[in-house]
């Protein structure tokens, strides 16, 4: 009599994907298109899979209904979407390994580090490694960027620290402090010196939608006793900088996001407020090439002379190792 675990050992990848496939696309005829096979064989990978674990995986349904997985489906899926992630990433790997030094370098970016940090460090890099290209990924959520990173459709990411668990290295390089962005001609913006906390007690409060360090500043400020207004939120720095500028309200953001604008000042936060790290992120079982290795490096040389620290000062990157765990 075959053993459950036995039985078990006999689900093969094409069985996970073809689960993968109808979670994502909610649809057989979809799924097929997705993983190049016919619908008739997705059916047939669902029916299998269902035989070896025992249990119904698919909620099916006539008509044009979307698909959807049964309690068990869900559980295994999650189990799935894991295995997918590293096969995806292990395929990234290879073709990174075959392509040597004049490949493709996948870099994840958001807008500050797109428009402050990364023209110097590409220009150094393309300067260096002619032969690589450097294909970026933008979005206003490091932890989106991060799951790229994840499941290897991006080889590296810049990041805020400390990052989401997960499979994750990553450098520091940058501490960037938070400053509110006041109109020129507001009685906040003539002081000097730090902004305390307490000046922002009802004061109307402009702030990121997706930012998880401004989401992270405003619990640091709740935690203090000081509930921040927030009026309006956007995920465009220019649209956050400019509402500040005609005097709608304070702008909460790094200063590094601050553009040089003569309608606006800006005031650093006081009393200890914690600034935001920007870091720089890729898979910790990854295969580094020479090139991403370059990148790195490049990243971190650039940071520094951006900070404009004394020579005496300067030390390099510290790598930081988090736990590995899955990321969704």
């Amino acid at each position: 009599m075959i053993s459950e675990a036995t039985n078990w050992a006999q689900i093969e990848l094409r069985h996970l994907i073809a689960l993968h496939a109808i979670a994502e696309t909610a649809s057989f005829g979809r799924a097929a298109e997705q993983v190049g096979y016919t619908q008739s064989a997705i059916s047939q990978q669902i029916a299998s899979l269902e035989e070896i674990v025992g249990e119904r995986l698919i909620e099916r349904s006539r008509g044009p209904r979307p698909v959807t997985l049964t309690e068990a489906g869900q559980l295994l899926v999650r189990h799935a979407e894991a295995i997918v992630a590293h096969l995806r990433a292990a395929q990234a790997d290879i073709v990174a390994y075959k392509t040597g030094e004049a490949g493709l370098l996948r870099v994840g970016i958001y807008q500050s580090v797109g428009t402050r940090i990364l023209p110097g460090v590409l220009q150094a890099f393309s300067g260096a490694w002619p032969d690589v290209a450097v294909r970026l990924t933008e979005d206003e959520s490091d932890d989106t960027l991060l799951t790229l990173v994840a499941h290897g459709e991006l080889d590296l990411a810049f990041t805020v620290l400390p990052m989401c668990e997960g499979p994750f290295e990553a450098i520091e390089l940058l501490t960037d402090p938070w400053v509110a962005i006041i109109a020129k001609d507001a009685p906040l913006a003539q002081r000097k010196g730090e902004l305390p906390l307490s000046e922002l007690i009802d004061q109307p409060l402009i702030s990121f939608r997706r930012c998880r360090t401004s989401k992270q500043l405003e619990a640091y400020l709740t935690v203090r006793g000081l509930a921040p207004r927030i009026v309006f939120r956007s995920g465009d720095n220019g649209t956050v900088r400019g509402l500040a500028a005609a005097g709608l309200g304070i702008a909460l953001a790094p200063e590094l996001a601050v553009d040089p604008d003569p309608r606006i000042m800006t005031r650093k936060l006081g009393d200890g407020t914690p600034p935001r790290i920007i870091g720089l992120a890729w898979r910790r079982d990854s295969y580094r090439s020479q090139a991403m290795r370059a990148f790195i490096k490049t990243a971190g040389e650039v940071c520094r002379a951006l900070a404009d620290v004394a020579p005496q000062q300067k030390s390099k990157p510290r790598a930081l190792r988090l736990a590995r765990a899955q990321v969704s």
